[in-house]
């Protein structure tokens, strides 16, 4: 799909709720604004947007004939060269309302898949992005399947006489998503040696989450200094980035940017994609950045948590901070609000603003305060001529506080539970004046 391509965004959402389903939070709306913006995502050209209340699913075309042959005539008239449809269309569907709009088709999975490929710059991420789309093409086997192999450089041999095109193309693909599940596996014992090279160190890692443009990337940037890609735009970030950030103590940890989360995400992404958000699964705290600003904030919470349940993040309570970004974005009667309903309550959101830097080191406060549960305490004596010592214990621990007395250098350093007797060989226990867990 070229860049300014003429499309329409037809928007078909149930009038009711199923039964077993719960209600949606979103309206219709929002939900269309959302998906406006994916399609510009990728530089679309949306002529429009029109919502359809769907009574009932049609098998053939999803929505009903009334309304395909409006939008056939709204294409025509227009010159309408793409229809995005936000919702799943199974193939029969998609093909069905190809040949009524005599135009492209593609439902919300495909689009994003599509936002996906041109986002992905690593060789990891574009693999992944091609091992989703081709498990969603696989069903949606067309002609121009037949060429694969040149535009690939490499499916393999073509198949021999009397196989069909539809059995060659469903070959190719099936060996092409072996290799790169194969090569995914190779990624994924790297990640592997990766996190187990920095338990040795340790860093703790933190994750940041959050809905698409919800403001990560902003945010990393202002953690760290880095000039990551931010931009207000769904799915600006598609590669995990990963950057040392000081914590207020002198401690260090590594911050990681990640995808961001959304509505209805394919199954097959998550599955895709459970490479890279293997590293959330793993954080020591996960920072949960929400546009406190946009309207649906709540609605993209739940989508947020529901997709990390669905990780494995069962433990959330322990570790996630909550981090309502886009301040700056209030006036002084929304900023009061959010005062009055998030008021000075234990582990409380935070409201920070990643663009102007408000309220960026009580954020970094409370992920140090996060990583020194279960941390101790050490208080030690040190010789005033110690400076060697002094250096170790700023580049391996948090230092709390330190004193010049006659008796030497007192100081309280908090070090992760492993690291304690490593701090007890470097330092004599003579020396050690008292261990404790820091509690919370």
């Amino acid at each position: 799909m070229a860049s300014g391509t003429r499309t329409l965004v037809v928007c078909p959402y149930p009038t009711r709720t199923q039964r077993g389903e719960r209600e949606p939070l979103r309206s219709p709306e929002a939900r269309r604004d959302e998906a406006v913006g994916l399609a510009q995502a990728i530089d679309l050209h949306v002529t429009g947007a029109e919502i359809i209340s769907l009574g009932a699913i049609r098998p053939a075309t999803y929505i009903g004939k009334g309304k395909v042959e409006a939008i056939a005539r709204e294409v025509k008239d227009s010159s309408i060269d793409l229809v995005v449809v936000d919702s799943p269309l199974s193939p029969v569907q998609q093909r069905n309302l190809e040949k009524s709009f005599r135009c492209k088709v593609i439902d919300r999975t495909g689009l994003i898949l599509e936002i996906f490929g041109r986002r992905a710059r690593t060789a990891e991420g574009a693999l992944q992005v091609e091992l989703a789309h081709l498990a969603y093409q696989r069903s949606r086997l067309v002609r121009s399947w037949t060429h694969l192999e040149r535009q690939r450089g490499g499916f393999g041999f073509l198949g021999g006489p009397g196989e069909t095109q539809i059995e060659t193309d469903r070959r190719l693909i099936q060996e092409r998503m072996v290799r790169i599940e194969r090569e995914l596996e190779g990624v994924k014992r790297t990640r592997g040696l990766h996190r187990a090279s920095r338990a040795d160190v340790p860093y703790p890692v933190v994750a940041l989450v959050g809905y698409t443009n919800a403001g990560k990337s902003t945010l990393f940037n202002r953690l760290t200094q880095a000039e990551v890609m931010a931009a207000d735009m769904l799915f600006a970030t598609l590669d995990p980035t990963m950057r040392l950030i000081t914590l207020p103590h002198g401690g260090l940890a590594i911050l990681s940017d990640t995808v961001g989360f959304i509505s209805d995400l394919p199954t097959m992404l998550i599955s895709a994609f459970r490479a890279t958000l293997e590293e959330v699964r793993a954080a020591d705290v996960i920072v949960h950045v929400r546009d406190i600003s946009h309207a649906d904030s709540d609605a993209q919470s739940q989508d947020v948590e529901s997709i990390l349940t669905e990780l494995g993040v069962a433990d959330r309570t322990d570790r996630v901070i909550e981090a309502l970004n886009k301040l700056d974005r209030l006036d002084d009667d929304e900023r009061a609000m959010l005062a009055q309903d998030h008021g000075p309550r234990a582990a409380t959101p935070l409201a920070v603003s990643a663009l102007t830097g408000e309220g960026m080191d009580h954020l970094l406060s409370a992920i140090e305060d996060r990583l020194a549960r279960g941390r101790s305490l050490v208080e030690l004596t040190l010789d005033l001529s110690d400076g060697k010592g002094l250096h170790w214990l700023y580049e391996h621990a948090e230092v709390m506080s330190r004193s010049d007395r006659d008796d030497g250098l007192h100081i309280t350093v908090r070090v992760a539970p492993d690291q304690v007797e490593r701090v007890k060989r470097r330092f004599p226990v003579s020396e050690t004046h008292a261990i404790r867990s820091e509690v919370h």
